[in-house]
């Protein structure tokens, strides 16, 4: 009989999958490296049980003890699976940019979940590298993880996925690439790979918003390169000790949008259903398509599964409300469709300017066509309003026609966004659209920002 004595021994000996749409126009053999088939569905999985059990050998955690990591999920899964298999505690501590799927996932494993800001400097109290040493130093017999030293963590990587990957290739791979946090990944990778051949070329995935590819350039560690991003599970604030900035020889950057773009584009044009660090990765092997050739052999890592970022990268509105979605806005039509047609609110002449302020509060508006025997004849903004209840209170009782400016463009819904944008202007921030004989609707200045 065939079978394994726990999970854990189910972990590694991932497979290497063509790549055949997406990178049609790449020279070169494009294998992604899909860490999915791992029992936490992540590359975690290795370097996860590595520490623990070094951990063990080291006598740093005893039986019935507590493991204590903060994590952006996925190191975490793995570090359940340990845990579970060995009888010790978790306490993640994750980022509240993280998917609220890799949260219950954690929860749904028996871990215990503490959310720490992500918009903080790691020395910060309320980080999750802070929460998660001060817990570690508050918990008896505890033992903190700490990913990002801990150099179980690469050597993981250097004993398995290192000699898998040049295995499953033959020997003939070329380029290695991956998405850069801990830095473990591709350190063990790419030291174990290039003692094999020194040729081989280590590719790192940086995001904007993280440090390593200019520090990796200059050896500057610049604050100003810091800033809030949305890609998960790649790019530092720090410099962890697994990061061997000597075995990587570039580091591509990619932004937010195009790895949530090309996770999306990974599940429908080539069936592999990975997470948002794949989608930086393959996006960057497409940036970086001049540095291959036709007979090379290129193996690009793909740590995680889709699955924990169906509530973002795979949700429409998500993506929506963050400008990500490709979507084909030429016409006024298009921008009615996207945003839907709106119950278009009116003021008459004779209504009071305090009537216009109390529809524009309710309705959370800022500027309202005026009808005048069911024609348009002029519009008041919020601007005009508050200009002219500041120079006198008592105008709230004036009629609104003695206040209004010059009636809103009307426009056919087959405008082109082009020709909307520059009627639009300080004087002019809306237009009206007429989507069916005498039914209109209205496209603001803000419509047209978001549409872009």
């Amino acid at each position: 009989m065939k079978y394994f004595k726990n999970i854990l021994e189910t972990i590694g000996n991932t497979p290497l999958v063509q790549l055949n749409k997406i990178t049609k126009a790449t020279p070169g053999l494009i294998l992604a490296k899909v860490e999915t088939t791992n029992p936490g569905n992540s590359v975690k999985d290795r370097m996860a049980v590595k520490m623990v059990e070094d951990a063990e050998k080291a006598g740093l955690i005893k039986p019935g003890g507590t493991v204590i990591e903060g994590t952006s999920g996925n190191t975490g899964m793995g570090l359940a699976l340990a845990c579970i298999a060995k009888g010790y505690k978790l306490v993640c501590v994750l980022s509240d940019k993280q998917s609220k799927e890799k949260m219950d996932i954690l929860r749904a494993v028996g871990a215990e979940v503490v959310v720490c800001p992500t918009n903080v400097e790691p020395s910060d109290p309320r980080s999750y590298y802070s929460v998660s040493k001060r817990l570690a130093e508050e918990t008896p017999n505890s033992w903190y993880v700490n990913q990002y030293d801990n150099l179980s963590n690469r050597l993981a990587h250097y004993e398995q996925t290192g000699p898998e990957i040049w295995e499953q290739t033959e020997g003939k791979i070329t380029h290695f690439v991956v998405g850069v946090g801990t830095g473990g990944t591709i350190s063990g990778v790419g030291k174990y790979l290039k003692e094999q051949n020194p040729n081989v070329k280590i590719l790192g995935i940086d995001t904007y918003g993280s440090v390593f590819k200019k520090y990796h350039e200059t050896g500057v560690f610049d604050e100003n390169e810091i800033y809030p991003y949305i890609t998960e599970g790649i790019g530092e604030d720090i410099l962890p000790k697994n990061v061997d900035f000597d075995v990587i020889d570039h580091f591509e950057k990619v932004t937010d949008k195009d790895a949530a773009i090309y996770t999306r584009k990974l599940a429908r044009e080539e069936g592999v259903f990975v997470g948002n660090s794949a989608g930086a990765a393959i996006k960057g092997v497409l940036q970086m398509k001049h540095m291959f050739k036709e007979d090379d052999v290129v193996v690009v890592l793909f740590h995680d599964h889709g699955s924990r970022y169906v509530g973002k990268m795979f949700n429409d509105d998500w993506m929506r409300d963050r400008g990500f979605l490709e979507e084909d806005i030429k016409t006024a039509e298009d921008i009615v469709q996207k945003f839907g047609k709106r119950n278009l609110v009116t003021i008459g002449t004779e209504e009071l300017v305090s009537h216009a302020v109390r529809k524009m509060r309710e309705n959370n508006i800022s500027q309202i066509p005026v009808k005048k025997d069911g024609e348009f004849v002029g519009m008041v903004d919020e601007r005009t309003l508050i200009n002219k209840l500041l120079e006198n209170p008592e105008c709230r009782d004036t009629p609104v026609g003695s206040v209004m400016g010059d009636k809103l463009p009307i426009i056919e819904k087959s405008t082109p966004i082009r020709e909307i944008s520059k009627m639009i202007s300080k004087d002019v921030p809306a237009v009206l659209v007429e989507v069916e004989a005498n039914d209109f609707t209205i496209i603001t200045r803000h419509d047209i920002i978001d549409s872009m």
